[in-house]
Protein backbone atom coordinates (compact mmCIF):
# COMPACT_ATOMS: atom_id res chain seq x y z
CA UNK A 1 0.00 0.00 0.00
CA UNK A 2 2.88 2.36 0.70
CA UNK A 3 4.01 1.98 -2.91
CA UNK A 4 0.50 2.87 -4.04
CA UNK A 5 0.42 5.98 -1.90
CA UNK A 6 3.86 7.01 -3.11
CA UNK A 7 2.81 6.59 -6.73
CA UNK A 8 -0.29 8.69 -6.25
CA UNK A 9 1.65 11.44 -4.51
CA UNK A 10 4.15 11.54 -7.35
CA UNK A 11 1.29 11.58 -9.83
CA UNK A 12 0.13 15.08 -8.99
CA UNK A 13 2.75 16.67 -6.73
CA UNK A 14 3.45 20.30 -7.56
CA UNK A 15 0.88 20.42 -10.33
CA UNK A 16 -1.02 23.48 -9.15
CA UNK A 17 1.82 25.97 -8.74
CA UNK A 18 1.49 27.80 -12.03
CA UNK A 19 -2.02 26.98 -13.27
CA UNK A 20 -5.01 29.07 -12.30
CA UNK A 21 -7.91 27.29 -13.99
CA UNK A 22 -9.74 26.57 -10.70
CA UNK A 23 -11.95 28.86 -8.63
CA UNK A 24 -11.55 27.87 -5.00
CA UNK A 25 -14.10 28.23 -2.23
CA UNK A 26 -13.42 28.83 1.45
CA UNK A 27 -13.19 25.32 2.87
CA UNK A 28 -14.87 24.19 6.05
CA UNK A 29 -14.12 20.48 5.91
CA UNK A 30 -12.52 20.45 9.34
CA UNK A 31 -15.82 21.77 10.72
CA UNK A 32 -18.11 19.52 8.68
CA UNK A 33 -19.44 16.64 10.76
CA UNK A 34 -21.66 13.77 9.64
CA UNK A 35 -24.45 14.82 12.00
CA UNK A 36 -25.01 17.94 9.89
CA UNK A 37 -26.09 15.67 7.04
CA UNK A 38 -28.43 13.50 9.11
CA UNK A 39 -31.17 16.12 9.23
CA UNK A 40 -34.46 16.20 11.12
CA UNK A 41 -36.47 13.33 12.57
CA UNK A 42 -38.15 12.62 9.26
CA UNK A 43 -34.84 12.39 7.39
CA UNK A 44 -33.33 10.34 10.19
CA UNK A 45 -36.07 7.75 9.86
CA UNK A 46 -35.64 7.70 6.07
CA UNK A 47 -31.89 7.17 6.48
CA UNK A 48 -32.36 4.31 8.95
CA UNK A 49 -34.83 2.60 6.65
CA UNK A 50 -32.68 3.24 3.56
CA UNK A 51 -29.57 1.93 5.33
CA UNK A 52 -31.32 -1.33 6.22
CA UNK A 53 -32.42 -1.84 2.63
CA UNK A 54 -28.96 -0.98 1.32
CA UNK A 55 -27.07 -3.29 3.68
CA UNK A 56 -29.42 -6.13 2.76
CA UNK A 57 -28.93 -5.41 -0.93
CA UNK A 58 -25.13 -5.30 -0.59
CA UNK A 59 -25.08 -8.78 0.91
CA UNK A 60 -26.93 -10.08 -2.16
CA UNK A 61 -24.66 -8.12 -4.52
CA UNK A 62 -21.51 -9.45 -2.84
CA UNK A 63 -22.60 -13.04 -3.43
CA UNK A 64 -23.53 -12.26 -7.03
CA UNK A 65 -20.14 -10.66 -7.74
CA UNK A 66 -18.22 -13.48 -6.09
CA UNK A 67 -20.07 -16.01 -8.25
CA UNK A 68 -20.12 -14.22 -11.60
CA UNK A 69 -16.79 -12.33 -11.52
CA UNK A 70 -15.96 -11.03 -15.05
CA UNK A 71 -19.50 -11.75 -16.21
CA UNK A 72 -20.65 -8.72 -14.19
CA UNK A 73 -18.64 -6.44 -16.51
CA UNK A 74 -20.31 -5.78 -19.87
CA UNK A 75 -18.26 -6.26 -23.02
CA UNK A 76 -19.14 -4.91 -26.44
CA UNK A 77 -17.60 -4.07 -29.78
CA UNK A 78 -16.93 -0.64 -31.22
CA UNK A 79 -19.44 -1.27 -34.00
CA UNK A 80 -22.22 -2.28 -31.61
CA UNK A 81 -21.64 0.63 -29.23
CA UNK A 82 -21.59 3.42 -31.81
CA UNK A 83 -24.15 1.97 -34.24
CA UNK A 84 -26.77 -0.12 -32.53
CA UNK A 85 -26.37 -0.61 -28.78
CA UNK A 86 -29.18 -2.74 -27.41
CA UNK A 87 -31.26 -1.55 -24.45
CA UNK A 88 -29.88 -4.52 -22.52
CA UNK A 89 -26.28 -3.41 -23.14
CA UNK A 90 -27.03 0.12 -21.97
CA UNK A 91 -28.83 -1.26 -18.89
CA UNK A 92 -25.83 -3.40 -18.00
CA UNK A 93 -23.39 -0.53 -18.48
CA UNK A 94 -25.52 1.71 -16.28
CA UNK A 95 -25.75 -0.97 -13.62
CA UNK A 96 -22.06 -1.81 -13.63
CA UNK A 97 -20.53 1.61 -14.28
CA UNK A 98 -17.77 0.02 -16.38
CA UNK A 99 -17.44 -1.46 -19.86
CA UNK A 100 -14.87 -3.12 -22.13
CA UNK A 101 -15.00 -2.07 -25.78
CA UNK A 102 -13.25 -4.38 -28.23
CA UNK A 103 -11.82 -2.92 -31.41
CA UNK A 104 -11.96 0.71 -30.30
CA UNK A 105 -8.93 1.29 -32.48
CA UNK A 106 -9.15 -0.64 -35.76
CA UNK A 107 -6.82 -3.55 -36.28
CA UNK A 108 -5.88 -2.53 -39.83
CA UNK A 109 -2.22 -3.16 -40.55
CA UNK A 110 0.23 -0.23 -40.59
CA UNK A 111 3.72 -0.31 -42.02
CA UNK A 112 6.61 0.63 -39.75
CA UNK A 113 10.12 0.22 -41.14
CA UNK A 114 10.19 -3.43 -42.24
CA UNK A 115 7.35 -4.46 -39.94
CA UNK A 116 3.60 -4.61 -40.48
CA UNK A 117 1.84 -3.88 -37.18
CA UNK A 118 -1.71 -3.25 -35.98
CA UNK A 119 -2.18 0.45 -35.27
CA UNK A 120 -2.15 0.14 -31.47
CA UNK A 121 1.13 -1.81 -31.54
CA UNK A 122 2.58 0.77 -33.91
CA UNK A 123 1.70 3.48 -31.38
CA UNK A 124 3.44 1.48 -28.66
CA UNK A 125 6.62 1.03 -30.70
CA UNK A 126 6.67 4.72 -31.65
CA UNK A 127 6.17 5.70 -28.01
CA UNK A 128 9.09 3.53 -26.93
CA UNK A 129 11.18 5.20 -29.65
CA UNK A 130 10.16 8.64 -28.33
CA UNK A 131 11.23 7.64 -24.83
CA UNK A 132 14.59 6.37 -26.12
CA UNK A 133 15.17 9.64 -27.98
CA UNK A 134 14.53 11.54 -24.75
CA UNK A 135 16.22 9.59 -21.94
CA UNK A 136 15.56 12.33 -19.36
CA UNK A 137 11.88 11.44 -19.35
CA UNK A 138 10.43 11.23 -15.85
CA UNK A 139 8.26 8.46 -14.46
CA UNK A 140 7.48 6.44 -11.38
CA UNK A 141 8.64 4.46 -9.60
CA UNK A 142 11.82 6.39 -10.34
CA UNK A 143 14.16 3.39 -10.20
CA UNK A 144 11.96 1.21 -12.45
CA UNK A 145 9.56 3.36 -14.41
CA UNK A 146 6.10 1.90 -15.04
CA UNK A 147 4.16 5.13 -15.63
CA UNK A 148 5.83 7.73 -17.84
CA UNK A 149 5.34 11.49 -17.53
CA UNK A 150 4.73 11.75 -21.24
CA UNK A 151 1.75 13.75 -22.51
CA UNK A 152 2.61 15.10 -25.95
CA UNK A 153 4.05 12.29 -28.03
CA UNK A 154 2.76 11.93 -31.59
CA UNK A 155 1.17 8.52 -30.92
CA UNK A 156 -0.77 9.90 -27.96
CA UNK A 157 -2.04 12.79 -30.04
CA UNK A 158 -3.13 10.40 -32.77
CA UNK A 159 -4.86 8.06 -30.31
CA UNK A 160 -6.76 10.86 -28.57
CA UNK A 161 -8.05 12.26 -31.83
CA UNK A 162 -8.60 9.08 -33.83
CA UNK A 163 -12.06 9.17 -35.45
CA UNK A 164 -13.10 5.91 -33.78
CA UNK A 165 -11.88 7.18 -30.40
CA UNK A 166 -13.96 10.34 -30.80
CA UNK A 167 -17.05 8.31 -31.75
CA UNK A 168 -16.47 5.93 -28.85
CA UNK A 169 -16.24 8.81 -26.40
CA UNK A 170 -19.37 10.47 -27.80
CA UNK A 171 -21.29 7.20 -27.49
CA UNK A 172 -20.16 6.80 -23.88
CA UNK A 173 -21.03 10.41 -23.03
CA UNK A 174 -24.45 9.79 -24.54
CA UNK A 175 -25.18 7.29 -21.76
CA UNK A 176 -25.36 10.29 -19.43
CA UNK A 177 -28.46 12.48 -19.43
CA UNK A 178 -29.05 16.20 -19.05
CA UNK A 179 -32.08 18.47 -19.45
CA UNK A 180 -32.12 20.58 -22.64
CA UNK A 181 -31.26 23.79 -20.81
CA UNK A 182 -28.24 22.30 -18.99
CA UNK A 183 -25.03 23.87 -20.28
CA UNK A 184 -23.23 20.68 -21.20
CA UNK A 185 -22.54 19.00 -24.52
CA UNK A 186 -22.61 15.23 -24.40
CA UNK A 187 -21.76 15.08 -28.11
CA UNK A 188 -18.50 17.03 -27.79
CA UNK A 189 -15.63 15.08 -26.21
CA UNK A 190 -12.71 17.17 -24.98
CA UNK A 191 -9.09 16.04 -25.20
CA UNK A 192 -7.66 15.45 -21.73
CA UNK A 193 -3.92 14.79 -21.92
CA UNK A 194 -2.86 12.03 -19.55
CA UNK A 195 0.15 9.76 -19.41
CA UNK A 196 0.99 6.19 -20.40
CA UNK A 197 1.85 2.99 -18.63
CA UNK A 198 4.26 0.23 -19.63
CA UNK A 199 4.11 -2.18 -16.70
CA UNK A 200 6.77 -4.84 -16.84
CA UNK A 201 6.19 -8.50 -15.88
CA UNK A 202 6.90 -9.14 -12.22
CA UNK A 203 6.29 -5.55 -11.16
CA UNK A 204 4.79 -5.18 -7.69
CA UNK A 205 5.44 -1.46 -7.16
CA UNK A 206 2.72 0.14 -9.29
CA UNK A 207 -0.29 -1.00 -7.29
CA UNK A 208 -3.30 1.02 -6.16
CA UNK A 209 -5.79 -0.10 -3.54
CA UNK A 210 -9.55 0.45 -3.91
CA UNK A 211 -10.30 4.15 -4.43
CA UNK A 212 -12.52 6.65 -6.23
CA UNK A 213 -11.18 9.68 -8.07
CA UNK A 214 -12.85 13.06 -8.18
CA UNK A 215 -11.95 14.16 -4.67
CA UNK A 216 -12.95 12.74 -1.31
CA UNK A 217 -14.48 15.00 1.35
CA UNK A 218 -15.68 17.25 -1.49
CA UNK A 219 -18.58 14.88 -2.15
CA UNK A 220 -20.16 15.96 1.13
CA UNK A 221 -18.63 19.40 1.58
CA UNK A 222 -19.19 21.18 -1.74
CA UNK A 223 -22.90 22.00 -1.96
CA UNK A 224 -23.12 21.42 -5.72
CA UNK A 225 -21.29 18.12 -5.42
CA UNK A 226 -23.48 17.08 -2.48
CA UNK A 227 -26.57 17.80 -4.57
CA UNK A 228 -25.49 15.06 -7.00
CA UNK A 229 -26.13 12.59 -4.16
CA UNK A 230 -29.15 14.31 -2.64
CA UNK A 231 -31.49 11.33 -2.90
CA UNK A 232 -28.94 9.09 -1.16
CA UNK A 233 -28.62 11.54 1.73
CA UNK A 234 -32.41 11.47 2.00
CA UNK A 235 -32.38 7.68 2.37
CA UNK A 236 -33.90 7.22 -1.10
CA UNK A 237 -30.82 5.64 -2.60
CA UNK A 238 -32.79 3.47 -5.05
CA UNK A 239 -33.75 6.73 -6.85
CA UNK A 240 -30.14 7.87 -7.26
CA UNK A 241 -29.11 8.24 -10.90
CA UNK A 242 -25.34 8.12 -11.39
CA UNK A 243 -25.87 9.14 -15.02
CA UNK A 244 -27.62 12.47 -14.44
CA UNK A 245 -24.86 14.94 -15.27
CA UNK A 246 -26.67 18.22 -14.51
CA UNK A 247 -25.38 18.91 -10.99
CA UNK A 248 -21.94 17.53 -11.76
CA UNK A 249 -21.23 20.36 -14.22
CA UNK A 250 -20.80 22.84 -11.36
CA UNK A 251 -19.49 20.49 -8.69
CA UNK A 252 -16.06 21.36 -7.33
CA UNK A 253 -14.04 18.17 -7.00
CA UNK A 254 -10.76 19.84 -6.03
CA UNK A 255 -11.42 22.12 -3.06
CA UNK A 256 -8.04 20.92 -1.80
CA UNK A 257 -5.40 21.00 -4.56
CA UNK A 258 -3.06 18.08 -4.04
CA UNK A 259 -2.37 14.48 -5.06
CA UNK A 260 -5.43 12.99 -6.67
CA UNK A 261 -7.33 16.20 -7.39
CA UNK A 262 -8.44 17.03 -10.91
CA UNK A 263 -9.66 20.20 -12.56
CA UNK A 264 -12.21 18.54 -14.85
CA UNK A 265 -15.15 16.22 -14.49
CA UNK A 266 -14.00 13.10 -16.32
CA UNK A 267 -17.37 11.55 -17.10
CA UNK A 268 -15.55 8.34 -17.96
CA UNK A 269 -12.05 7.41 -16.95
CA UNK A 270 -10.39 5.02 -19.31
CA UNK A 271 -7.39 3.44 -20.92
CA UNK A 272 -6.72 2.12 -24.37
CA UNK A 273 -4.71 -1.07 -24.48
CA UNK A 274 -1.50 -1.24 -26.48
CA UNK A 275 -0.89 -4.86 -25.55
CA UNK A 276 -2.61 -8.07 -24.61
CA UNK A 277 -3.44 -8.12 -20.92
CA UNK A 278 -5.90 -9.81 -18.60
CA UNK A 279 -6.53 -11.05 -15.06
CA UNK A 280 -3.34 -11.43 -12.98
CA UNK A 281 -1.38 -9.43 -15.55
CA UNK A 282 -1.37 -6.09 -13.75
CA UNK A 283 -4.85 -5.07 -14.87
CA UNK A 284 -7.65 -2.93 -13.44
CA UNK A 285 -10.17 -4.09 -10.85
CA UNK A 286 -13.61 -2.52 -10.31
CA UNK A 287 -16.62 -2.89 -8.04
CA UNK A 288 -19.31 -3.64 -10.64
CA UNK A 289 -22.49 -2.15 -9.08
CA UNK A 290 -22.21 1.63 -9.17
CA UNK A 291 -25.51 2.66 -7.55
CA UNK A 292 -25.07 0.39 -4.55
CA UNK A 293 -21.47 1.24 -3.75
CA UNK A 294 -22.01 4.98 -4.25
CA UNK A 295 -25.00 4.93 -1.92
CA UNK A 296 -22.95 3.08 0.68
CA UNK A 297 -20.01 5.45 0.39
CA UNK A 298 -22.24 8.51 0.97
CA UNK A 299 -24.21 6.98 3.86
CA UNK A 300 -21.35 5.23 5.62
CA UNK A 301 -20.15 8.30 7.64
CA UNK A 302 -23.65 8.73 9.05
CA UNK A 303 -23.69 5.32 10.76
CA UNK A 304 -21.62 3.49 13.36
CA UNK A 305 -21.69 -0.09 14.68
CA UNK A 306 -23.34 -0.68 18.04
CA UNK A 307 -20.89 -3.51 18.69
CA UNK A 308 -17.44 -3.94 17.15
CA UNK A 309 -16.44 -6.73 14.81
CA UNK A 310 -14.34 -8.48 17.43
CA UNK A 311 -17.46 -9.09 19.53
CA UNK A 312 -19.04 -11.39 16.94
CA UNK A 313 -18.21 -14.92 15.90
CA UNK A 314 -20.00 -14.50 12.57
CA UNK A 315 -19.16 -11.49 10.41
CA UNK A 316 -22.74 -11.45 9.11
CA UNK A 317 -23.95 -10.48 12.58
CA UNK A 318 -21.54 -7.54 12.64
CA UNK A 319 -22.76 -6.36 9.24
CA UNK A 320 -26.46 -6.88 10.00
CA UNK A 321 -28.61 -3.70 9.82
CA UNK A 322 -29.68 -3.94 13.46
CA UNK A 323 -26.04 -3.64 14.58
CA UNK A 324 -25.76 -0.16 13.06
CA UNK A 325 -27.18 3.17 14.22
CA UNK A 326 -27.01 6.84 13.25
CA UNK A 327 -23.85 8.52 14.51
CA UNK A 328 -24.48 11.97 15.98
CA UNK A 329 -21.04 12.33 17.58
CA UNK A 330 -18.36 11.30 15.08
CA UNK A 331 -16.32 13.80 13.09
CA UNK A 332 -14.97 11.11 10.80
CA UNK A 333 -15.55 10.62 7.09
CA UNK A 334 -13.84 7.23 6.57
CA UNK A 335 -11.08 7.26 3.97
CA UNK A 336 -11.85 10.88 3.00
CA UNK A 337 -8.90 13.11 3.91
CA UNK A 338 -8.54 16.48 2.18
CA UNK A 339 -5.96 16.63 -0.63
CA UNK A 340 -6.47 12.98 -1.64
CA UNK A 341 -8.90 10.75 -3.44
CA UNK A 342 -11.48 8.67 -1.64
CA UNK A 343 -9.93 5.46 -0.32
CA UNK A 344 -11.78 2.36 0.80
CA UNK A 345 -10.88 -0.89 2.54
CA UNK A 346 -12.48 -3.71 4.50
CA UNK A 347 -12.11 -1.87 7.80
CA UNK A 348 -13.54 1.50 6.80
CA UNK A 349 -16.27 0.18 4.44
CA UNK A 350 -16.94 -3.38 5.62
CA UNK A 351 -20.30 -3.99 3.91
CA UNK A 352 -18.67 -3.76 0.46
CA UNK A 353 -16.58 -6.87 1.23
CA UNK A 354 -13.92 -5.53 -1.11
CA UNK A 355 -11.62 -8.51 -0.65
CA UNK A 356 -14.07 -10.60 -2.68
CA UNK A 357 -15.99 -8.03 -4.74
CA UNK A 358 -13.25 -6.22 -6.66
CA UNK A 359 -13.38 -7.81 -10.11
CA UNK A 360 -10.50 -8.03 -12.58
CA UNK A 361 -11.12 -6.76 -16.09
CA UNK A 362 -11.60 -9.43 -18.78
CA UNK A 363 -8.90 -10.17 -21.33
CA UNK A 364 -8.21 -7.31 -23.74
CA UNK A 365 -6.03 -6.97 -26.84
CA UNK A 366 -4.23 -4.11 -28.60
CA UNK A 367 -6.81 -1.54 -29.67
CA UNK A 368 -9.41 -2.52 -27.05
CA UNK A 369 -10.38 0.00 -24.39
CA UNK A 370 -11.60 -0.12 -20.79
CA UNK A 371 -13.86 2.56 -19.30
CA UNK A 372 -15.28 3.28 -15.86
CA UNK A 373 -17.58 6.01 -14.51
CA UNK A 374 -15.76 8.58 -12.40
CA UNK A 375 -17.56 7.33 -9.26
CA UNK A 376 -16.59 3.69 -9.74
CA UNK A 377 -14.41 2.11 -7.07
CA UNK A 378 -11.33 0.81 -8.85
CA UNK A 379 -7.88 -0.54 -8.09
CA UNK A 380 -4.79 -1.91 -9.83
CA UNK A 381 -3.57 -5.46 -9.32
CA UNK A 382 -0.74 -5.61 -6.81
CA UNK A 383 1.49 -7.68 -9.10
CA UNK A 384 1.89 -8.18 -12.83
CA UNK A 385 2.21 -11.96 -13.18
CA UNK A 386 2.06 -12.04 -16.98
CA UNK A 387 4.84 -12.58 -19.49
CA UNK A 388 4.71 -9.35 -21.54
CA UNK A 389 4.52 -5.66 -20.57
CA UNK A 390 0.98 -4.41 -19.93
CA UNK A 391 0.86 -1.14 -21.86
CA UNK A 392 -1.89 1.46 -22.06
CA UNK A 393 -2.60 5.06 -22.98
CA UNK A 394 -4.74 6.77 -20.37
CA UNK A 395 -7.55 8.44 -22.35
CA UNK A 396 -10.78 9.47 -20.57
CA UNK A 397 -14.06 10.80 -22.00
CA UNK A 398 -14.66 14.41 -20.94
CA UNK A 399 -17.85 16.30 -21.78
CA UNK A 400 -17.82 19.97 -22.76
CA UNK A 401 -18.78 22.28 -19.88
CA UNK A 402 -17.65 25.82 -19.09
CA UNK A 403 -15.44 24.60 -16.21
CA UNK A 404 -13.93 21.92 -18.40
CA UNK A 405 -13.30 24.50 -21.14
CA UNK A 406 -11.27 26.55 -18.64
CA UNK A 407 -9.09 23.52 -18.09
CA UNK A 408 -8.67 22.98 -21.84
CA UNK A 409 -7.59 26.61 -22.19
CA UNK A 410 -4.83 26.08 -19.62
CA UNK A 411 -3.93 22.67 -21.01
CA UNK A 412 -3.51 24.27 -24.45
CA UNK A 413 -0.83 26.56 -23.02
CA UNK A 414 1.09 23.60 -21.60
CA UNK A 415 0.73 21.78 -24.92
CA UNK A 416 2.30 24.65 -26.85
CA UNK A 417 5.18 24.88 -24.36
CA UNK A 418 5.63 21.13 -23.94
CA UNK A 419 5.09 21.27 -20.18
CA UNK A 420 2.99 18.70 -18.28
CA UNK A 421 -0.78 19.12 -18.43
CA UNK A 422 -2.31 21.20 -15.60
CA UNK A 423 -3.46 18.29 -13.41
CA UNK A 424 0.01 16.77 -13.29
CA UNK A 425 3.52 17.47 -11.97
CA UNK A 426 5.03 20.73 -13.16
CA UNK A 427 8.52 21.42 -14.45
CA UNK A 428 9.93 21.58 -17.95
CA UNK A 429 8.38 18.28 -18.99
CA UNK A 430 8.85 17.64 -22.71
CA UNK A 431 9.61 21.25 -23.63
CA UNK A 432 13.00 20.33 -25.12
CA UNK A 433 12.16 16.79 -26.26
CA UNK A 434 13.01 15.61 -29.75
CA UNK A 435 10.05 14.69 -32.00
CA UNK A 436 7.40 16.06 -29.65
CA UNK A 437 3.90 15.97 -31.10
CA UNK A 438 2.22 19.03 -32.59
CA UNK A 439 -1.28 20.07 -33.55
CA UNK A 440 -0.69 18.52 -36.96
CA UNK A 441 -0.68 15.10 -35.30
CA UNK A 442 -4.33 15.44 -34.30
CA UNK A 443 -6.24 13.35 -36.82
CA UNK A 444 -9.68 14.97 -36.72
CA UNK A 445 -11.43 18.32 -36.53
CA UNK A 446 -13.09 17.08 -33.34
CA UNK A 447 -9.66 16.41 -31.86
CA UNK A 448 -8.50 19.92 -32.68
CA UNK A 449 -11.70 21.34 -31.19
CA UNK A 450 -11.24 19.24 -28.07
CA UNK A 451 -7.69 20.58 -27.66
CA UNK A 452 -8.91 24.17 -27.97
CA UNK A 453 -6.98 24.76 -31.20
CA UNK A 454 -10.04 25.70 -33.26
CA UNK A 455 -13.47 27.01 -32.18
CA UNK A 456 -16.37 24.66 -31.53
CA UNK A 457 -18.82 24.63 -34.41
CA UNK A 458 -22.27 26.14 -33.81
CA UNK A 459 -24.29 23.76 -35.94
CA UNK A 460 -28.02 23.38 -36.40
CA UNK A 461 -29.90 20.90 -34.22
CA UNK A 462 -28.09 21.64 -30.96
CA UNK A 463 -30.13 21.90 -27.78
CA UNK A 464 -30.23 25.31 -26.13
CA UNK A 465 -27.80 24.13 -23.45
CA UNK A 466 -25.34 22.71 -25.98
CA UNK A 467 -25.45 25.87 -28.08
CA UNK A 468 -24.83 28.11 -25.07
CA UNK A 469 -21.99 26.02 -23.70
CA UNK A 470 -20.22 25.95 -27.09
CA UNK A 471 -20.51 29.72 -27.28
CA UNK A 472 -19.23 30.06 -23.71
CA UNK A 473 -16.34 27.69 -24.43
CA UNK A 474 -15.33 29.62 -27.55
CA UNK A 475 -15.23 32.82 -25.50
CA UNK A 476 -13.16 31.13 -22.76
CA UNK A 477 -10.74 29.86 -25.40
CA UNK A 478 -10.42 33.31 -26.98
CA UNK A 479 -12.26 32.66 -30.25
Amino acid sequence: MQAAIKARVEKKEGSKSSISHRTFQINVANQLVPSELIGDKSNQQALISGWARLVTRLAVVSDEIATQQQQTIPETSYDELVSSPSPELIRRIRQCGSVVIHGTVPQNQVAMSFLILPKALKWLEETKEYIKLNPRVKGFPEDDKQVYEVYWSKPQQEARSHPQMIKTQAALLGIFTAPPQCQVSLTTPLVYADRLRIRTPGDATFALGPHMDGGSIERWEDLSYRKVYEKILQGRWEEFDAWDIENRTNAIQDLYPGPGSTGVFRSWQGWTSLSETGPNEGTLLVYPFIKEHTAYLLMRPLFKPKHERSEFKDDKDFLAPDNWELDFESTNFPGSPPYRNQELNDETHPHLELLRTMVRMPKVYPGDSVWWHSDVIHAVESKHQGKIPASVFYIPAVALTARNAEYIRDQRATFHSGRPAPDFPGGTGESDFVSRGTGDDLLTVEGREGMGLVPFQLTDGLSEGELQVRKAANAILGF
